[in-house]
């Protein structure tokens, strides 16, 4: 692999190079400037004719610092959720007329399907809003819903991969290693990017989705379980004869063999790239105890995330208090490890393709799986809005829903809905987002954008993340195999109708 980086200068000397410093530079960095400037404190970064630019490296100033991802895995139903459609309720049970050939997944083009839940106006804005997402109306007015997204495929894992990598194939980053590798890490004692799977096992494709690929190992996201005992894999010893500073000494002999080994080696940025992960494990060991510690946490605020009503035993089937906690226990993580100084923290919820259903593919029985998915999300997702705000944060944070694809306004079985990749619902809300607006309805179905011609891609919302980050999505690349990548390929635009 290769690299080049988007700005052709060093920066202005500040003291003697760190060996990091030397790495970046020599390695490309993508973003170099960028990268560098995150790790000096945004002091000597270049701009294109070599001197400190005026937003330390980036390419304008930025409006957000940090990035929430929220992942909904297997598809939720935008008809049900979020995009009312009162022709729905009109035609509901009438044999359904799309104007048009359909490709159905499976066998989802049966009659016209009102959603089984009430819609109400929430907010200042009146945003229709259904009740299984209800907690979500008393932050109606800070978020931007895109009810006009566009797939490419109507299969799980490919499209899973466009919405968290920008592709529809394995072998390229997720976009928290991205902004990790553009922009740094906040706090070097840990992760610049944390993923947060579902407490029931990962949802398609599973660690791929936040692989680094090409990118330094280091940008790859560190997996963190808050509901289990041991939330983070091999973070402490678990034999009783290693005492801390045998653990220690140990640690020192491997970076100092591995030092070595490197030293014969110029120039091969993988080995530097694993013993800054090894470093980073080390400092992990005493930062990230006390940021998943929420036993500290003030009554209030467990309250605030529905955490006061948690069991040690729930029922085997789904049920709302389940989602309830585990969902908002990790939102309330995200919020510790983003006041801590993480970069880019992905929540999932849903794993891939179980039975009964525990995500949200839900072909047999809309009525049954989504309210209980959709509460537990909602109400974690409305208290981390709220608690971000409060504390400042959430000026400077982006927090973005995604799914991989909607669900079809006709019915499959009775009370099924079969895949929509044809279009489907995001939000955002925080650094730089107007709130309170929608933008790019779909049609009066719910099956197409109204404006064919003109829909919002993923490569769209991932360039208007990347703009409020103070990031130019064409400039950020990386040459791999001969080719120029980026996180947007060789779409996207910003979308300027959600910009506060």
């Amino acid at each position: 692999m290769s690299t080049r980086s988007a700005f052709p200068h060093k920066p202005a000397e500040a003291g003697p190079l760190l060996d990091r410093r030397n790495f970046l530079w020599e390695s490309g960095g993508g973003l170099g400037g960028i990268a560098l400037a995150a790790m000096l404190g945004g002091e000597t970064a270049a701009a294109e004719d070599g001197k400190p630019s005026a937003h330390g490296g980036l390419h304008h100033a930025p409006k957000a610092k940090r990035v929430v991802q929220l992942f909904m895995s297997g598809a939720a139903s935008h008809l049900d959720m979020y995009d009312y459609k009162p022709e729905l309720i009109k035609h509901h049970g009438k044999k359904s007329d799309f104007g048009e050939h359909v490709e159905a997944f499976q066998n989802g083009l049966g009659p016209w399907m009102k959603s089984p839940f009430e819609f109400k106006r929430y907010g200042r804005c009146g945003k229709h809003l259904s009740d299984i997402v209800a907690p979500l109306g008393e932050v109606a007015d800070e978020m931007a819903f895109i009810h006009n997204l566009v797939g490419k495929t109507g299969v799980h894992s490919q499209a899973t991969y466009l919405q968290a990598t920008g592709f529809q194939r394995p072998g390229f980053p997720g976009m928290g290693s991205w902004v990790s590798y553009g922009l740094g890490a906040i706090n070097e004692d840990l992760p610049s990017f944390v993923v947060l799977p579902d407490h029931r096992g990962y949802g398609s494709n599973g660690p791929k989705n936040w692989g680094s690929a090409f990118l330094p190992a280091d940008t790859q996201g560190t997996e963190i379980f808050p509901q289990r005992e041991n939330p983070i894999n091999d973070i402490a010893a678990k034999a009783g004869f290693i005492s801390g500073a045998g653990n220690r000494a140990g640690l020192e002999l491997i970076n100092k063999l591995n030092r070595a080994y490197q030293g014969r080696r110029p120039g091969d940025s993988r080995l530097d790239s694993r013993i800054r992960s090894y470093e980073l494990a080390a400092r992990m060991q005493l930062s990230a105890p006390e940021a998943l510690d929420l036993s500290k946490e003030p009554k209030e605020m467990l309250e605030l995330y529905g955490l006061h009503k948690a069991r040690k035993k729930y029922p085997a089937e789904i049920n709302v208090d389940e989602e309830i906690e585990y969902f908002g226990r990790k939102c309330l993580v995200a919020r510790r490890l983003l006041e801590r100084g993480v970069r880019f923290v992905q929540i999932w919820s849903g794993n891939d393709n179980s039975f009964p259903r525990r995500n949200w593919d839900s072909h047999e029985d809309i009525p049954r799986d989504h309210p209980p998915l959709s509460l537990g999300m909602a109400t974690g997702a409305a208290a981390l809005i709220k608690d971000l705000r409060q504390r400042g944060l959430l000026d400077d944070t982006i927090i973005l829903w995604t799914t991989e694809f909607g669900r079809m306004p006709s019915t499959q079985g009775s009370k099924g809905r079969d895949h929509n990749p044809y279009v489907f619902s995001n939000w955002l809300c925080g650094g730089g987002i107007k709130g309170g607006v929608s933008h790019g309805p779909s049609d009066q179905w719910g099956y197409k954008p109204l404006d064919r011609a003109n829909p919002t891609q993923v490569y769209d919302i991932h360039a208007t993340i990347l703009h409020l980050l103070g990031i130019d999505h064409e400039r950020l690349t990386v040459r791999h195999n001969g080719i120029d990548r980026r996180l947007t390929d060789v779409h996207g635009h910003v979308i300027r109708d959600i910009l506060a």
